[in-house]
C-alpha cells in the first residue's frame, strides 16, 4: 500500500486490474482534521460504470464462482479476514486521515470489526441451505447476480463488508462505489481479497459522488442495489429501483431517542453517553441524539451530560487524548453549524457548547459538543438528523409520554431504554418504533438484523437475514403436488 499522504488515483478497479478511468474528473481528498489535500481519486462516469458492471456481469457468469457452495465461498472470506486483521492498524490510520474518526475506533471498526464481520459470514455460510426439499416442491436458493453497492464515508470498511461479505456468501458479484471523501482506503478491501484469491471480476470498484451512484443504480445489469446514506439519497435510489424493478436495501438516517426512566442509573448512562450517543462526533446513523428524560430525573441526567462532555477535548484524531474529531468535510460542518444557530433562533438554550468551533482550534472542521434543553418538538434540532456533535435533552412525564416523544420522528433506526427493571427496560423497548434498540446501552450484535423502520430504510443488514437480499428464490414444483 502507498503511503497515507499525497495519494493520486485515476484508476477503478475491474475485472481483477487497476485500469485508468474514463472520466477525467477528479475530486481533491481533504483532511478534516487539518483541511490539507493529501490526494484526489477519479469521479467516475457512466463509461466507468459500465466497464465495472460488465466485468461484474462476466465474472458472474463465466468465473465458476456461482457454482461454488456457499461454504466454498465462504473460505475466501476467511482468507480476507486474515489480510484484514494484518493491516488493521494501517486501515485505522489511513481512515482517520480521510474521515477523521478517532484512531483508536477507527482501527477497531475499519480493521478488527471488518474482519469479525468477514469471520460471521465464513462461518454462517456453513449453515446455508441452497436447496430444500418441501415434499412437492424443491426450493432453491439462487445468488441474485450483479449487486451495487453504495458505501458512506463515516465506516466506509465496515459497512462495506456489511454488504460484501453475505453477498459473497450468496454467489453474487458487486461493483462498490464508496463515498467521494473516502475513496481510497476501499484499496485494503480490494488488496484482502487477491491475497485471498477471490476470481477477478466479482468485486469492482467505481470512486466518485452522487452522479456516479446515480448510474450504477440506473444501469440495467445491476439486480440489486444496497445504499447506505441519507434519507433523501435512499428516496432517490428507491425510485431509481422502482423504475428498473430491480431489488433494494436502504439503510437510511435517524434520530434516535435514549429513554432514560426514572429508575435509570443515571452515572452509568452519562459514563457511556459519549460512545452511544456522540460516537465518531455524533456521526453515526443509530446514535441516540435525542434525550427523553423523566422528570424527576431531568436536572441530574443534565448535570451528568455537562459535566462528562466538559472534560473531552476535541483535536487531532491522531492524539490518544483527543474525545472528538472533526466533522467529514466543510459542506457539513457548515451544516452542523446551521443547525447549532437553527437551535437558539428557535428559543433552545444551550447548556453546553453552542459556539460553533472551539477556540482553541484554529483550522479543521471541528464543532464543540453542544446540549440544549427548552426544546420543543416542533424544533429542527429535535426532528432533523444533523449528524453531528449536538444532543437535545426533553422531559418526559412518565413511560406513555416518554415513548410518544421517541415515536414522534419521522425516523426509526435505533434507540435505547435506560432503566434500573429489565423487564420494563423491554417492555418499553416493545413500544418504540424502531428497527433496533437497546436497554441500558446499545451494542450491534452481527448475529441479528440491522435496519430500520419508517425514514430510516427498508430491509435488514447482518444477521442471517443479511442473506436474504443478495438471492433470489425458486420454487419447482413436483408432480402430483398441486392443491388445484
Amino acid at each position: 500500500m502507498t503511503t497515507v499522504l499525497d495519494l493520486n488515483q485515476d484508476d477503478m478497479y475491474c475485472a481483477g486490474s487497476w485500469v485508468r478511468a474514463d472520466s477525467e474528473e477528479r475530486v481533491a481528498l481533504i483532511n478534516p482534521a487539518n483541511e490539507e489535500v493529501y490526494g484526489s481519486a477519479p469521479v467516475g462516469n457512466s463509461a466507468d460504470v459500465d466497464t465495472a458492471v460488465t466485468a461484474a456481469r462476466a465474472a458472474f457468469e463465466r468465473s465458476g464462482w456461482s457454482a461454488l457452495s456457499p461454504s466454498e465461498r465462504g473460505g475466501y472470506l476467511l482468507r480476507m479476514a486474515d489480510a484484514l486483521d494484518r493491516r488493521a492498524t494501517e486501515v485505522g490510520a489511513f481512515v482517520t486521515t480521510e474521515n477523521g474518526t478517532l484512531l483508536s475506533q477507527s482501527i477497531a471498526v475499519n480493521g478488527h470489526v471488518s474482519a469479525m464481520l468477514l469471520r460471521f459470514y465464513a462461518n454462517l455460510s456453513e449453515t446455508v441451505v441452497v436447496e430444500e426439499d418441501r415434499g412437492s416442491s424443491l426450493v432453491r436458493r439462487e445468488p441474485v447476480g450483479v449487486a451495487g453497492m453504495i458505501v458512506p464515508w463515516n465506516g466506509p470498511q465496515i459497512l462495506a463488508v456489511q454488504k460484501l461479505a453475505p453477498a459473497m456468501v450468496m454467489g453474487c458479484a458487486m461493483v462498490i462505489k464508496p463515498a467521494a471523501e473516502t475513496s481510497l482506503d476501499i484499496r485494503f478491501l480490494v488488496e484482502a481479497a487477491e491475497e485471498a484469491g477471490v476470481p477477478a471480476g466479482i468485486i469492482n470498484v467505481v470512486t466518485g459522488g452522487r452522479e456516479t451512484g446515480a448510474a450504477l443504480v440506473a444501469h440495467p445489469g445491476v439486480d440489486h442495489i444496497s445504499f447506505t446514506g441519507s434519507a433523501t439519497g435512499g428516496r432517490s435510489v428507491a425510485a431509481a429501483c422502482g423504475r428498473g424493478l430491480k431489488s433494494v436495501t436502504l439503510e437510511l438516517g435517524g434520530k434516535s431517542a435514549a429513554l432514560i426512566l426514572d429508575d435509570a442509573d443515571v452515572e452509568e448512562f452519562c459514563r457511556q453517553m459519549p460512545a452511544l450517543c456522540l460516537a465518531n462526533s455524533g456521526q453515526g446513523c443509530f446514535l441516540s441524539t435525542r434525550i427523553v428524560v423523566q422528570r424527576s430525573r431531568f436536572d441530574e441526567v443534565c448535570e451528568g451530560l455537562t459535566a462528562t462532555l466538559a472534560t473531552m477535548p476535541a483535536g487531532d484524531p491522531l492524539d490518544p487524548e483527543t474525545a472528538f474529531g472533526p466533522i467529514v468535510n466543510a459542506a457539513q460542518h457548515q451544516r452542523v453549524l446551521e443547525y447549532v444557530q437553527s437551535g437558539t433562533s428557535q428559543g433552545a438554550r444551550a447548556i453546553l457548547g453552542g459556539r460553533g468551533r472551539p477556540a482553541q482550534l484554529d483550522r479543521g472542521y471541528f464543532v464543540e459538543p453542544t446540549i440544549f434543553v427548552d426544546v420543543t418538538r416542533e424544533m429542527r434540532i429535535f426532528r432533523e438528523e444533523i449528524f453531528g456533535p449536538v444532543l437535545v435533552v426533553v422531559a418526559a412525564d412518565d413511560d406513555d409520554d416518554a415513548i410518544a416523544i421517541a415515536n414522534d420522528s419521522d425516523y426509526g433506526l435505533g434507540g435505547m431504554v435506560w432503566t434500573g427493571d429489565l423487564e420494563r427496560g423491554n417492555a418499553v423497548a416493545r413500544r418504540i418504533q424502531s428497527g433496533t434498540i437497546g436497554v441500558n446501552g446499545y451494542t450491534l450484535d452481527p448475529q441479528a438484523p440491522f435496519g430500520g423502520v419508517k425514514g430510516s430504510g427498508l430491509g435488514r443488514e447482518l444477521g442471517p437475514e443479511g442473506l436474504a437480499a443478495y438471492c433470489n428464490y425458486k420454487s419447482i414444483y413436483q408432480s402430483g403436488g398441486a392443491f388445484f
